[in-house]
């Protein structure tokens, strides 16, 4: 769908996320899986399938004009279920601002379980520069463990046969900024991103879930 919006109008997405996990935080250096551009697959070693729900899809930098998606209810069977998802992107001239959120969110993957009660990505990029992103997390847990949010980049915490990275921020080379609220990754089993947003030259995009499963 498209819209015409004013840069005044901004970003009009407020949404929630519910997951739930349980290990206390641990230090990890993690190996992530490279992302470049607004690509609908995450690049790993193996290959699987991906499954994205309320996705934009990309927008072309220097457009003025914006793209939305949104569903009530959405899911992947025996991974995720999700409720409230949407997710939009916003074009000008100079700039393109990404959103992308959910509620109720439950994600189960090989005996981890994540919960959240809203989870939210938002990226603001200015063309030819790094963009702005944050993550708002709402009561994340792992296993029924709370899991403080610190609201630095990258904040990684152990689990079995993996990561959850928590508001995971890359910039590429032409300053396209992907924001991505939870990342969590069990290696050969699923790579599961929830709340993604982008903003850069390499255009605008947004997604509320992306699930591939090896």
């Amino acid at each position: 769908m498209r819209l015409t919006l004013s840069r005044s109008s901004g970003l009009l997405v407020t949404v929630a996320a519910a997951v739930a996990i349980s290990l206390p935080p641990v230090a990890v250096d993690a190996q992530l899986p490279d992302v470049s551009g607004t690509t609908s697959t995450i690049t790993g070693i193996l290959s699987g399938t991906t499954t994205v729900l309320a996705d934009t899809g990309t927008l072309a930098a220097g457009t003025s004009d914006a793209l939305q998606a949104s569903q009530l209810a959405g899911g992947v069977p025996s991974l995720l279920t999700a409720d409230v998802l949407h997710a939009v992107t916003i074009g000008y001239p100079d700039q393109i601002d990404s959103e992308a959120s959910l509620a109720a969110l439950s994600l189960s993957v090989a005996g981890v379980n994540i919960g959240a009660d809203a989870v939210m990505a938002r990226v603001f990029g200015v063309l030819g520069t790094a963009g702005h992103g944050i993550s708002n997390i709402t009561n994340l847990s792992i296993n029924g463990v709370p899991i403080p949010v610190t609201g630095d980049a990258n904040q990684a915490i152990g689990i079995p046969g993996g990561v959850l990275i928590i508001n995971e921020q890359r910039v590429s080379g032409d300053g396209t900024t992907v924001v991505n609220a939870l990342h969590l990754i069990v290696y050969g089993i699923a790579d599961v991103v929830v709340a993604s947003a982008t903003a850069g030259l390499s255009g605008g995009d947004a997604k509320a879930v992306q699930a591939t499963t090896f």
